[in-house]
């Protein structure tokens, strides 16, 4: 299914972001739109590297032919033999689009990204849960969404009875049946996360388009953040369960 925000950005650049260190004109974010001179690499989010808003539904189309034209135009080789430093922008603004290119055309990157500009840190949130089970010796502790309860406990069951089968070298056609089962199941849930995350898109985008502040709008933001954290979380603990039967039915 395509995305739909339009990308309008031409792959000469974006909006005027200051003046040309060559000619001193007013320049566009990549090139200058007066004497067409490479612009410095500056840091920016990958949303406005490609000149798009922060909202989450993009036309990935749009958004492949926008990376292909900057990077024939950014291509190192196009700079070997011009003097001063624009040689080593277009290398640092090369890393740039492949970066931005890769997390936006996913959509579970895009959707962390975002929640990253907007100050959830997904990935440092794992990484302290790590962290403090390994100092106090503990299991790190994982929320079993509600609605997998009892498949999870049934399947940690099997998985119990699978690793304790392995290690006494008997073997069990029907719990691997069992297990394949469950795997598949799990494998379902996995792929309808996708379509709950793209609804969560809409109500997030809707925010966007209404352009307003204050403490209602920042309420709904939130909700709408906490709803997409929730899915990406649950998608990170059902890719969990299937590695764990992978490991036991050794695929």
């Amino acid at each position: 299914m395509a995305d739909k925000t339009a990308i309008s950005v031409d792959t000469t650049g974006q909006e005027a972001t200051g003046q040309c260190w060559s000619c001193g004109a007013m320049r566009a974010a990549h090139f200058c739109d007066s004497c067409g001179h490479l612009q410095p690499a500056a840091p920016t989010d990958f949303f406005s590297f490609f000149g798009l808003p922060r909202k989450l539904n993009i036309d990935l189309q749009q958004l492949e032919r926008v990376f292909y034209g900057l990077s024939r135009k950014l291509h190192p080789d196009i700079f070997a033999r011009t003097p001063g430093p624009e040689q080593d922008w277009s290398l640092q603004k090369t890393s740039q689009l492949n970066d931005a290119y890769r997390t936006l055309r996913d959509p579970f990157a895009r959707t962390q990204y975002l929640l990253k500009l907007e100050g959830v840190h997904m990935e440092e949130q794992s990484k302290t849960a790590t962290e403090q089970a390994r100092d106090t010796g503990q299991l790190k502790k994982q929320v079993v969404p509600p609605e997998l309860l009892e498949e999870v406990f049934e399947l940690n069951m099997q998985l119990e009875e699978a690793r304790m089968n392995k290690k006494m070298g008997e073997s069990d056609p029907q719990l691997a049946a069992d297990l394949q089962a469950t795997k598949k199941s799990l494998e379902e849930k996995y792929e309808t996360l996708e379509n709950e995350l793209r609804g969560y898109w809409n109500e997030w985008d809707a925010i966007v388009d209404r352009q307003i502040t204050g403490a209602n709008e920042e309420h709904e933001r939130k909700q709408v953040r906490d709803k997409m954290v929730s899915v990406l979380n649950r998608r990170t603990y059902i890719r969990n369960l299937v590695r764990d039967v992978n490991d036991v039915l050794e695929i």
